[in-house]
């Protein structure tokens, strides 16, 4: 397997709420030449910072690609780190600080003298033309390993990466992915059904993510047989994994959700209270929600409750808001705003509103469908935000396999 590493520049990927996502755009990008990222490094705005991660990477991989830094401000030292490491000078090409120039011009802007900088090439570098920016790519052919500098900015990097890059390396071996996506289960669990497979298909080529509620199994498969291996793994994983799978790839729990509900041509409308409409968010992210997603209401007091769902006064008085009896009341009250199915949801999601015998974290939910009914309470862990995430993600799973699976246990409960 060729391996390849990625190092992002930028203080403000270290220092700000800003992700950084350029590596994953590479790491599917490089998979068609046969390529694996196999490292991947965010660094601050330093020439000394760019310097020592293109030193200790170069030696280990095939391909080095280098992101941001390559602009005219101060801050932008890619340039000069890359140049650092390689024991090389830096010259300055004006033809392409002609063509920056041409292109302020074309904005009605005189450019900068400190724009210049963006003309500098790494000695022994080729430049690559930016087609959809001004700071252009750079690059190296070294001893064992490919050096490529590209801007930071993500759809510049893309088209760089795609349209010049990868047709420069050459196809490798192929390296397909895949990803079985599951609902309603934990990680731990997953790991004991699938582990015995990890001989047979490789650890490294089964990871195991978790997220809130869901769990992803990421399957790789590579060399000329990686597409019949890949079903191979897939077929196998998913059979263990069951009624938990929802999915593959792109495929989200909502759409999974709005799907099985479309097969059986029936509608949905949702009555949340702790989740806070998170469920409805979440719905009417999927396109073409609108041929299956009727509405709902986020009936958070008890008076909404009773206005909105026609949850019952008695109800709320003898079992309290927190209750199965409230949230089937609740799912009933969805469905009769013009649904075929409905979802109700109550809880207290903290960190106040706690009691011993209804502690933060409790939430009942409920569906109901012309096929039948279910209920489930749950006692999820963390703060605020990971009680309605997790809410939402059991609570669409509940809904799923009451839709596709009607005549199984609801299981699931905690």
């Amino acid at each position: 397997m060729r391996k390849a590493a990625f190092i992002a520049v930028g203080s403000e990927l270290l220092r700000a709420e800003r992700p950084e996502t350029n590596s994953w755009t590479a790491s599917r990008v490089l998979r068609g030449a046969g390529l694996l990222l196999h490292e991947k490094r965010v660094v601050e705005d330093t020439v000394e910072g760019v310097a020592t991660a293109v030193r200790e990477l170069v030696p280990r991989c095939e391909l080095v690609v280098v992101s941001g830094g390559l602009g005219p401000t101060a801050d932008d030292v890619t340039r000069e780190g890359v140049a650092a490491a390689l024991g090389r000078a830096l010259w300055r090409h004006r033809p392409t600080g002609e063509v920056i120039a041409a292109r302020y011009a074309a904005r009605g802007r005189p450019m900068p003298d400190f724009a210049w900088r963006m003309a500098d090439v790494v000695e022994g570098a080729e430049l690559l033309p930016n087609p959809v920016g001004t700071a252009a790519g750079q690059w190296l052919e070294l001893p064992g390993c490919t050096l490529v500098l590209l801007p930071g900015v993500p759809s510049e990097l893309e088209a760089m990466l795609t349209g010049l890059v990868l047709p420069r390396l050459g196809a490798g071996a192929g390296i397909l992915t895949r990803t079985l996506r599951l609902a309603g289960v934990y990680e731990s669990l997953v790991e004991q059904r699938v582990m015995h497979l990890y001989e047979r298909f490789g650890r490294e080529n089964v990871t195991i993510l978790a997220a809130r509620g869901q769990v992803s199994l990421l399957l790789l498969a590579e060399g000329s047989d990686a597409a019949a291996r890949l079903e191979e793994m897939d077929r196998e994983l998913a059979a263990l994994a069951g009624p938990d799978l929802y999915g593959r790839d792109d495929d989200t729990l909502a759409s999974a959700v709005l799907a099985a509900l479309r097969r059986r041509g029936w509608t949905l409308a949702v009555g949340e209270s702790c989740s806070g409409g998170l469920v409805a968010s979440q719905i009417v992210a999927v396109p073409g929600a609108s041929g299956v997603f009727v509405g709902g209401a986020v009936a958070y007091a008890d008076a909404l409750k009773r206005g909105i769902l026609g949850v019952p006064a008695d109800l709320l008085a003898t079992h309290g808001a927190v209750s199965r009896e409230v949230a089937e009341a609740m799912a009933d009250g969805a469905r009769a705003l013009g649904a075929s199915c409905g979802l109700g949801i109550t809880g207290v999601a903290g960190p106040t509103g706690g009691t011993p015998d209804k502690p933060v974290g409790t939430v009942h939910m409920a569906a109901v469908t012309p096929a039948g009914r279910r209920h489930q309470l749950h006692r999820f862990p963390g703060d605020r935000q990971m009680v309605r995430e997790l809410t939402a993600a059991f609570a669409l799973d509940l809904l799923r396999r009451l839709v596709a699976f009607p005549g199984e246990a609801g299981g699931g409960a905690t």
